[in-house]
């Protein structure tokens, strides 16, 4: 089965895990998923957020993501969101969506800053996006907040590795590039998990904020710390773009022009950047899934 095959077999498999947990039941079929994982200011909402094409999760300082994210992207002419506890609404102000994440979000773990690890089920249908199925999960973080309790940090991890941990999980590693990629959180969660390096993905943020006069080729190549299926380097909006709403596609086009015209990653741009990640993302995601059922891609 090609591709194609394995494109239109993951929505019916999704509808199905939909229908188990419609009625309180976990589905036991062992998908393929790509749990994404870093720090609190690792740009995971930003990634997520150019993949989608729309401002659309919660942001804040401290933990924002205090449930698991379970994303689906769907190619569709139209676009549109709808949450599996609230099936029967179709959302197209994504603002709307920001806001029943949170809402949905208090519901469960009040609005404290508590964590739990019952996922949020959203599902975006788009002609902007390419066929994925993403976890948002809790960004790792060292320091106790409102009601947290004093083990804040080992709650989360030990929620990130129930996810990281199945061979059927890719983890997209994701790690900013002004920090020592030796104490990346996400790649040490990583490595507990996957030592090979056989499904995991670094991801690379804030390219562009890093001193002047250093770069990140040596990680980009693949040379300090590397992994089998390498690093894409991205380029987000910052702060500043996201408060003065900035248009992704505009950032996106921004991004491109970033690693055409750097000296240090000119050479590479055709393997960098937010659109070739989710292209590798949906490669990846589809021959994994053959993979693990015994499908030949």
């Amino acid at each position: 089965m090609g591709n194609r095959g394995m494109e239109e077999l993951i929505p019916l498999v999704n509808k199905l895990q939909d229908a188990f947990s419609s009625i309180g039941q976990s589905c036991h079929l062992d998908l393929p998923q790509i749990a994404v994982v870093g720090g609190q200011s690792a740009g995971k909402s930003s990634v997520l957020e150019n993949f989608v094409g729309r401002d659309f999760l919660p942001r804040g300082s401290g933990i924002v993501t205090r449930r698991p994210l379970i994303l689906q992207l769907i190619f569709s002419k139209t676009e549109y969101a709808e949450f599996l506890h609230c099936k029967s609404k179709k959302f197209t102000d994504f603002d709307e969506v920001r806001q029943e994440i949170e809402a949905e979000t208090d519901r469960v773990t009040g609005t404290n800053k508590g964590i739990s690890p019952v996922p949020i089920n959203l599902r975006v249908y788009s002609p902007h996006v390419l066929n994925l199925t993403l976890i948002d999960l809790p960004g790792i973080t060292k320091v106790p907040v409102g009601d947290q309790p004093p083990d804040i940090e080992y709650q989360i991890k030990d929620m990130i590795l129930q996810f990281i941990s199945r061979e059927s999980s890719l983890i997209l590693a994701v790690t900013p590039a002004n920090m020592d990629l030796a104490n990346s959180d996400a790649l040490k969660l990583a490595k507990e998990v996957d030592p090979q390096g056989l499904r995991t993905i670094g991801v690379i943020t804030k390219l562009d904020l890093m001193d002047e006069g250093t770069d990140a080729r040596d990680v980009l190549e693949n040379k300090l710390l590397p992994l089998r299926r390498g690093y894409i380097g991205v380029v987000n909006r910052s702060q500043k773009d996201i408060e003065g709403k900035k248009d992704i596609r505009a950032a996106l086009a921004a991004e491109r022009k970033f690693f055409l015209s750097h000296p240090a990653y000119r050479h590479m741009a055709d393997r960098m950047g937010t659109p070739h990640l989710q292209k590798t993302l949906n490669q990846v995601h589809s021959s994994f899934y053959g993979l693990h059922h015994g499908y030949s891609l």
